[in-house]
């Protein structure tokens, strides 16, 4: 017989027990789950196992069965070694890369391992897991899932701006309804069911303070009862994912503050504008061959200039005034710094084939792409990372960790869409090109700056026109003053709205 028995309390380690003695092997506690290291269960229990540090996966090779896991990754997969048979289980939340080694939920991985390594698994409170008698994998199945429910749990993180949820799903939710009242969130997921015991949680200090779950007909229904300091909510399907997110936003500052302090710190006074590329990263190459750094600074530079001859009262603060390469998040930083309320990030657009036909202006604000091009974009945005020291300081686009820090912005949000759509209607009054609207996308160089923010494209160097018109001065000017009449008609709003409060 062999007993795990995870120590919860020191987060450490789980202890296994067998017939020959007791191991220790390495533990990780996440939001009350237990995971643990495939490797040294399998030194454990004395089986072979591969590890793949490339891939970031691990095989584990039992008698009959071998069992895959790779990290950052929800599913297990076993194999049967002499057989066609596959048993591919979708877990409720996503496995671990620590210490180059893959770590598993405990009690969601029970019913894999056990089928894997042909020994009956059963969990005993508290913390206790016996392996028994032998077993069989009788399912003839290519893939199927381990629990009868389709929502399977919940996973929260919180944040000092609010929290996170990932409803974790085996089956792609088709439709779902949010609203709010007295309090409660409430989310209906059509045509899917939910494990009621599983996504109940009680909140302490967090934004949320409890989550309640119920099966309606063919309906799945959560509620979600927050604290005062709730602010807003955004409910959103994950990339390539059954999952969906749902962030949950509290109130930035404290209600404490006398008014005129915050006044103060809402004072409509620096304006930071960031050149996009620069120094050895030329950003798009124009059909005429222009660059996209020489672009973005021209236009910096004439839009400050008027920012300062019309608005004495306001400072304004550049990312770069010259051909220099500056990081990513350095640019949020000099922002923050010098306490900007605006912060404009002046980039060009292109497209991969040139010439296109594809013209005119984008403004982007900050969020986690949701279409192929918006992404798109904002991978080659976010490129230039690698022309800096340490790249690795930047999360993927798809990790959790973006979306969580993009909250962040969710108290300037409807600060940043209000001036995005000033801009949008001032760019629609141009001549010859389009406004294209306002999308959202993750760029890097928004994450940084804790203020209203946007990323606007002036144009596609890929087209003809667009590249003939953005390299003249006329042309750049022209694009400036667009920016600034923008700029004008939103300090006039929010210096309206702050006298209000």
């Amino acid at each position: 017989m062999l007993i795990f028995n995870a120590f919860a309390q020191d987060g450490n380690n789980v202890l296994v027990v067998s017939k020959d003695g007791m191991k220790n092997i390495p533990a990780y506690i996440r939001e009350g789950t237990v995971y643990f290291s495939l490797k040294d269960f399998a030194d454990a229990v004395g089986v072979n196992y591969y590890y793949n540090e490339d891939a970031q996966k691990i095989e584990v090779k039992f008698d009959e069965y071998s069992i895959k896991a790779s990290a950052r990754n929800p599913f297990l997969v076993l194999n049967e070694k002499k057989g066609e048979k596959q048993l591919v289980i979708q877990l409720p939340t996503s496995t671990y890369l620590i210490s180059k080694k893959v770590y598993v939920p405990l009690i969601y991985s029970l019913n894999a391992i056990g089928q894997a390594y042909g020994k009956e698994l059963k969990y005993e409170a508290p913390n206790k897991i016996v392996i028994g008698k032998p077993k069989e994998v009788t399912t003839e199945t290519t893939e199927v899932t381990s629990a009868k429910f389709n929502i399977m749990g919940i996973i929260l993180n919180e944040k000092a701006n609010g929290t996170l949820i990932t409803v974790k799903s085996n089956k792609r939710i088709p439709s779902y309804l949010s609203a709010f009242k007295n309090g409660v969130l409430t989310l209906t997921f059509r045509k899917v069911n939910v494990d009621v015991e599983r996504v109940k949680h009680i909140g302490s200090e967090g934004v949320v303070k409890k989550i309640e779950a119920k099966n309606v007909g063919a309906d799945a229904i959560i509620n979600i009862t927050v604290g005062k300091e709730y602010t807003t909510n955004e409910v959103m399907n994950i990339e390539n994912s059954n999952d969906i997110q749902i962030t949950i936003h509290n109130k930035l500052f404290n209600q404490t503050s006398s008014s005129n302090k915050l006044k103060d710190k809402w004072e409509f006074d620096v304006i930071v504008i960031d050149a996009g590329h620069g120094g050895q990263d030329a950003g798009a190459i124009g059909v005429n061959g222009v660059k996209e750094k020489d672009i973005n600074l021209s236009i910096a530079l004439k839009l400050g200039k008027l920012i300062e001859e019309n608005m004495k009262d306001v400072k304004v603060v550049y990312t770069r005034k010259t051909d220099k390469f500056i990081d990513l998040y350095k640019r949020g930083k000099i922002a923050n710094e010098n306490n900007g309320k605006l912060f404009i990030s002046i980039h060009c657009n292109s497209t991969p084939k040139k010439p296109s036909t594809a013209n005119g202006f984008e403004v982007y604000l900050l969020r986690p792409g949701r279409t192929k091009e918006a992404i798109s974009i904002a991978e080659f945005e976010n490129s230039v990372i690698q022309y800096e020291e340490n790249p690795n300081r930047y999360e993927k686009l798809t990790d959790e960790n973006f979306i969580l820090v993009s909250m962040a912005h969710s108290s300037y949000m409807k600060y940043s869409e209000r001036f995005a759509e000033y801009l949008h209607k001032e760019f629609s009054n141009h001549p010859t090109l389009s406004s294209r609207g306002v999308k959202q996308a993750g760029f890097y160089v928004l994450v940084g700056a804790s203020m209203p923010s946007v990323l606007i494209e002036s144009g596609f160097l890929s087209n003809t026109n667009d590249a003939k018109h953005l390299s003249t001065s006329t042309g750049q000017h022209k694009f400036a003053e667009y920016v600034f009449s923008g700029i004008k008609k939103y300090r006039e709003s929010y210096e309206l709205e702050m006298q209000d409060e």
